[in-house]
């Protein structure tokens, strides 16, 4: 009798055992990493849907913030401008974004606790800020943060602010306006933020105090010293500047409506003159802007080689 010698049967296969994993590779770790951050701005949206909603029904219905609609296509240009950087940027999550994400989320806390607009609006910017650096990194974080921080400009100032800012501002335009009417000898007193003519009274409002121009100065002047400088002092001097040409060109306005007021009577301080007047003063608030950044241009032209890059 034979016996087997145990060997295997020459026709029977073993079995194989579980596939070997395959890592996912470089490029779909990054497809995954910026699917997720878009899903998360998506519910960050739908999370800040009511905060966002009245602050765009705040831009229509307040002449001073009007601005605001432009921020956010500007802001999302930027970004675009950015892309080349950005695809060369690595995804590296960084757990340092949960710093911005809890301070947001603290500062939606004390707004909705305090009913204060400003702070509920600022602390979506903060966490917007957060998710980039928690879902990818420092690096790309770095190329996006002159879009993100644009975005506070879209943010209205408490109303409280704007109490204590404007009658400064109220004041200084019409002191500088009475100055304009002197030297055009036109008889004109100035007492607080009314100036009186000799057939008429201009009450220098709110609304005239120059925080619209201001705001909407600063905003184009952020815009002018991106497009026009590359250097960090000279964006820094185009966007301060703007500040002073902003109060110059409202006092100039309501030194003209004195002029016209004093010429024709007071239909000529408001209607369609009046806006005409805001329209036209707030062009030459800008083609200062223009001749500044050009003048800059010609007392520090930038390199060839500065130019061919940007």
């Amino acid at each position: 009798m034979s016996t087997s010698t145990g060997s295997p049967h020459p026709n029977v296969v073993p079995a194989a055992g579980p596939p070997a994993a395959v890592a996912p590779t470089p490029a779909v770790e990054r497809r995954r990493a910026l699917l997720s951050a878009g899903l998360a701005v998506a519910l960050l949206l739908a999370l800040y849907a009511p905060v966002l909603y009245y602050m765009v029904l705040h831009w229509s219905q307040v002449d001073d913030y009007s601005h605001g609609f432009l921020v956010t296509p500007l802001a999302l240009y930027f970004a675009w401008e950015r892309r080349t950087k950005l695809r060369k940027a690595p995804v590296e999550p960084s757990w340092w974004g949960v710093v911005p994400l809890v301070a947001g989320s603290l500062t939606l806390a004390v707004g909705r606790l305090g009913a204060e607009l400003m702070t509920m609006r600022a602390s979506f910017v903060m966490s917007l800020m957060g998710l980039v650096i928690l879902l990818l990194g420092w690096k790309m974080f770095r190329v996006l943060a002159f879009p993100l921080l644009f975005l506070f400009l879209m943010i209205p100032l408490p109303q409280s602010l704007v109490n204590i800012v404007a009658f400064p501002l109220q004041i200084v335009a019409a002191d500088l306006a009475v100055n304009v009417l002197y030297l055009l000898q036109i008889p004109a007193l100035r007492e607080g933020n009314i100036i009186h003519l000799a057939s008429a009274q201009l009450f220098v409002a709110e609304a005239c105090s120059g925080l619209r121009s201001l705001m909407a100065l600063v905003t184009l002047g952020v815009v002018f010293a991106y497009f026009f400088r590359k250097s960090l002092v000279e964006r820094l001097v185009i966007v301060l500047s703007a500040i002073p040409i902003a109060i110059l060109v409202n006092s100039f306005r309501v030194a003209l409506t004195g002029i016209l007021t004093h010429r024709f009577g007071e239909q000529a301080a408001g209607g369609v003159v009046h806006a005409t007047e805001g329209l036209f003063t707030f062009g030459i608030a800008f083609v200062l802007l223009l001749a500044e950044a050009r003048l800059l241009s010609l007392i520090r032209p930038r390199p060839r080689a500065a130019r061919r890059s940007a």
